[in-house]
């Protein structure tokens, strides 16, 4: 058998194991990114930065089906097989590269979608609704206070209410002592939240950017194998018998 098509086949069996273990990795990754920002949907506007993790669930999917399909055509060097599964490569490598261009578009819009609703959601805080809870949730789980310093909430309505006193999720974690007073700048978290955030959100998607980039290299390569077979194979079956 030639070289070229046993390295190549080689190859394509080895993509199409990755196909089922890269298949689960796509769908954790696009949940991860879905779930990461679900957590913090009240200070995100623009719903549409979702869309490279609906698209990278999308393909890891599929690509469980496409394992199937691929080993079988592999093994049997079937050039319908073959065609219909470069067929398949290509369309998943036009998805992750969009799903790629989409994800480097909506990691420059972060900060100004952060910026425009942080302060909203903050103005709103009254302890109980459910713009309170989501305050609530994001200074305890990143550990921060205001929008960019625990300064800001002397410009809420909650400070004045509350006898000047910022919510009780700015205080250190594990501390009893904390009553949201001002004047106990050591038992408060003083860095915003705006910060940590976008920089959480930018991780979040540069892991994504990361994951995508990584498969669609791997896609590239496997249409180059499906190329080589499918040249070698039509080569082979054009040769005539010679009888002496």
């Amino acid at each position: 058998m030639d070289c070229g098509i046993i390295t190549s086949k080689t190859v394509l069996l080895l993509l199409n194991v990755i196909f089922w273990a890269a298949g689960g990795a796509l769908v954790y990754v696009g949940s991860y990114v879905i779930k990461s920002y679900n957590n913090f949907d009240n200070f995100l506007e623009d719903k549409y930065t979702l869309i490279p993790a609906a698209i990278i669930i999308t393909v890891g999917v599929v690509m469980f089906i496409i394992g199937t399909v691929g080993c079988c055509a592999t093994l049997r060097e079937s050039k319908v097989g073959l065609s219909f599964f470069l067929m398949i490569l290509l369309a998943m490598f036009a998805a992750e590269v969009a799903a790629l261009v989409f994800a480097f578009i909506y990691q420059g819009r972060i900060k100004g979608d952060l910026e425009r609703s942080m302060s909203n959601v903050f103005q709103k805080y009254d302890g109980e609704n459910s713009e309170s809870r989501a305050v609530d949730y994001l200074q305890s789980q990143l550990q921060c206070c205001g929008v960019q310093t625990y300064m800001n909430w002397t410009t809420m309505p909650w400070f004045s209410s509350s006898n000047n006193t910022v919510p009780i999720s700015c205080c250190k974690q594990n501390n009893t002592e904390c009553t949201g007073k001002l004047d106990q700048p050591d038992l408060l978290n003083t860095q915003g939240c705006e910060v940590k955030l976008e920089q959480l959100l930018q991780d979040v998607m540069s892991y994504a950017m990361l994951v995508i980039l990584g498969f669609a290299i791997i896609k590239f390569f496997g249409m180059l194998s499906v190329c080589v077979i499918t040249c070698k194979s039509g080569r082979r079956t054009g040769y005539q018998t010679l009888y002496v």
